[in-house]
């Protein structure tokens, strides 16, 4: 420098690589995962919507820069069916870390778990961001040093950035005040070689820290990669636990997909601390167990063979018979004793078919229905398990569902279930977790179930419904209620099957509820639920 002027083209050469840069720098992204315009829409209603999503984006963002960021990628990793990472060199700086721990989540075998129950689900993938939580938190304070290191080669970056612009415009001025034979005068020439010189030093300094924050990010991975994978464990843990606790309780992914966000957390949250929380597999259990009745039922015939009738059901016409089909000249015979009603078909005697009025469920909910039995599981657990998979019987026969809770005689609940309607979930929740107390009173329960069975012959005209009372307790009737009951019972042709939880003598014989019942079952192992299977073949 000097003083002493200078030719513009030596200036021009000297600043070259510094007016490429100040002219077109690379564009840094803050985000890892790869979104259209629909990812990042989806991923702002969900967070608007999403009260928890934005108290922990809150949260981190008082103590750690770029959380937003990470919550987003962490998002959309889960909601994506197939997501696609940001090569390194497209990612700003402070971001590194961000990308690091989203890259981790990505390739462990955990996550690809968990997007079985998340991806296209914007719900669920929000919860499982929720789910990741603590990882999260753990994962940035000790992914701090390198987070710093990030956020200083990035100010670094930016520095050196600057200072190519500083030379691009000591150029512009120095080319300005360029004398006719390309000299440049000393002063703007010194002032681009001064800006050449700080950018020299600002490039230097960047890669100095870029460096830096190499190292520290090397030295972060391999605990971030072991934090991730665990943070994605528990996050596909939560999802399986979520969806079976919806499917438990009847709630496909069709009414999921239907369902608001903020309905369905409150769902989930429901389901999660409700009283029956801890039974849902029990519930389950009970509802593929009623599933494989049904099944059972419609596949095979029920009952024994005992002879021949005659009639015209085809399914039960005798080898014989269907050998007239083999025969054109008697194809006509057989034609006519089928709609005459005369084929000969195998006659069988057993169970009962179904009804076709309303299926009645009478539980118990008196204090000894506390009681827990083999495995922990309380009486009451069971009997509303019963009760939930005979909702479900009921719904698959169009039969109207009514659920009647008892305790003392001036404590009953009655929860209706009209086979026209939606069973609605939150409906089947509060049948599902009341509870009343008390003592046990026989009548005034069956007395309203009879009653809802005569308002609906009167209604419908439909007879043949079935009352389950399900109880662990004996106790009396009156005689003149008896006699009304066994005139209505044979009025509407309904039948009654009791269940006695633990109570062996309630079952037993000259018991009052082997009165009242055309079939009773004892059951002690609360853990088998094949003890009410039969329930599901005649009901």
């Amino acid at each position: 420098m000097g003083g002493a002027p200078s030719g513009l083209d030596d200036l021009v050469s000297r600043a070259g690589k510094w007016l490429g840069r100040s002219a077109a720098a690379p564009r840094r992204h803050t985000t890892a995962v790869v979104a259209d315009r629909f990812d990042r829409i989806t991923w702002r209603d969900t967070y608007h919507r999403s009260a928890a999503l934005r108290d922990l984006s809150d949260e981190l963002d008082e103590h750690h820069d770029g959380t937003t960021d990470l919550l987003t990628d962490t998002f959309l990793a889960a909601y994506k069916v197939r997501p696609r990472l940001r090569e390194q060199a497209e990612m700003d700086p402070s971001r590194l870390v961000n990308h690091q721990v989203v890259t981790s989540l990505t390739e462990s075998p955990e996550f690809a778990e968990l997007r079985r129950e998340t991806a296209g689900d914007p719900y669920a993938a929000a919860m499982a961001v929720l789910a990741q939580a603590a990882a999260l938190r753990r994962i940035l304070e000790r992914s701090r040093d390198a987070r710093e290191q990030a956020g200083r080669a990035r100010e670094a970056q930016r520095e050196a950035e600057d200072a190519a612009a500083v030379v691009g415009e000591a150029l512009r001025q120095a080319a300005d005040r360029t004398d006719e034979d390309g000299t440049v005068p000393a002063p703007a020439a010194d002032a681009v070689h001064r800006a050449i010189e700080a950018a020299d030093a600002a490039e230097a300094a960047a890669r100095q820290t870029a460096r830096a924050a190499a190292q520290a990010l090397a030295a972060a991975a391999p605990g971030l990669r072991a934090a991730a994978r665990g943070a994605a464990a528990k996050a596909a843990e939560a999802a399986r636990e979520e969806a079976a606790l919806m499917r438990a309780w009847g709630v496909g992914p069709g009414a999921l997909e239907r369902m608001p966000f903020d309905r369905r957390a409150r769902l989930a949250e429901r389901l999660r601390t409700g009283r029956l929380a801890r039974w849902a597999e029990l519930i389950g259990r009970f509802r593929q167990m009623a599933d494989g009745e049904r099944a059972r039922r419609v596949e095979n015939a029920a009952g024994e063979l005992v002879g021949v009738t005659l009639g015209d059901d085809l399914s039960r016409v005798i080898p014989s018979e269907l050998a007239n089909l083999g025969l054109p000249e008697l194809r006509a015979v057989f034609a006519a004793r089928y709609a005459a009603g005369e084929l000969m078909l195998y006659d069988s005697q057993g169970e009962q078919s179904t009804g076709r009025g309303a299926v009645i469920a009478c539980v118990d909910t008196s204090h000894s229905m506390y009681e827990a039995g083999p495995g922990g599981i309380t009486r009451e657990a069971w009997a509303k398990a019963c009760a939930l998979a005979l909702l479900d019987q009921a719904r698959h026969a169009g039969r109207d569902f009514v659920g009647i809770l008892f305790s003392a005689a001036d404590k009953l609940r009655v929860f209706r279930f009209p086979a026209a309607l939606p069973a609605d979930t939150a409906r089947v929740l509060d049948f599902a977790e009341t509870f009343l107390g008390g003592g046990t009173d026989y009548q005034r329960p069956l007395s309203a179930a009879g009653e809802l069975l005569e308002e609906e012959f009167d209604d419908a005209a439909r007879a043949r419904g079935d009352i389950v009372m399900i109880t662990d307790d004996d106790c009396g009737v009156t005689e003149e209620w008896m006699r009304g009951w066994n005139d209505t019972k044979h009025r509407l042709g309904f039948r009654v099957f009791g269940v006695a939880l633990g109570a062996p003598r309630a079952a037993g014989d000259g018991s009052v509820l082997e009165a009242l019942c055309d079939n009773l079952r004892s059951v002690e192992d609360l853990t088998d639920v094949h003890a009410a299977a039969d329930l599901f073949r005649v009901i």
